[in-house]
């Protein structure tokens, strides 16, 4: 099988998510504000090439409440974040990021990659739903 160039663009991945129980807006060329409409939950999807990246700002926080504690809850392999990674950015006032990222490489929107989009954007909407649990303390002394 030879791989295709088929150029994969946003409106594809707007129109599969669409139909598929999510809201959406474009924020940018290449960039949507995606919404789930069962839970609200809203995170963004960036198509570069042909790797969608999807990210969920969990929450901003003072830069002192990073703790090593926190950290360790964030990076441990048995805290329930099994397809996502967490990011921190820093932020003005001192203040830091906290989101939730996955991404998956799409070949030509083939049913394949229609699956792989869905169950990318369904496993952060679980993994989502975890953050939150598993930072809830941190959230409240924001």
């Amino acid at each position: 099988m030879t791989p295709t160039s088929e150029t994969i663009s946003i409106s594809q991945v707007s129109e599969l998510l669409a139909h598929h129980g999510y809201d959406f807006t474009e924020k940018t060329p290449g960039v949507l504000q995606v919404r789930e409409v069962h839970s609200g939950v809203s995170f963004q999807a960036a198509l570069e090439g042909n790797v969608l990246y999807l990210t969920v700002h969990l929450m901003t926080l003072p830069a002192a409440q990073v703790t090593p504690d926190l950290m360790r809850k964030m990076l441990s392999g048995t805290n329930g974040i099994s397809t996502s990674a967490f990011r921190l950015y820093d932020a003005e006032g001192g203040k830091v990021l906290v989101t939730l990222n996955s991404f998956c490489t799409l070949q030509d929107m083939s049913p394949e990659d229609q699956d792989d989009v869905l169950s990318l954007a369904g496993y952060l909407m679980a993994d989502v739903i975890e953050a939150r649990d598993l930072l809830q303390p941190t959230a409240a002394a924001a």
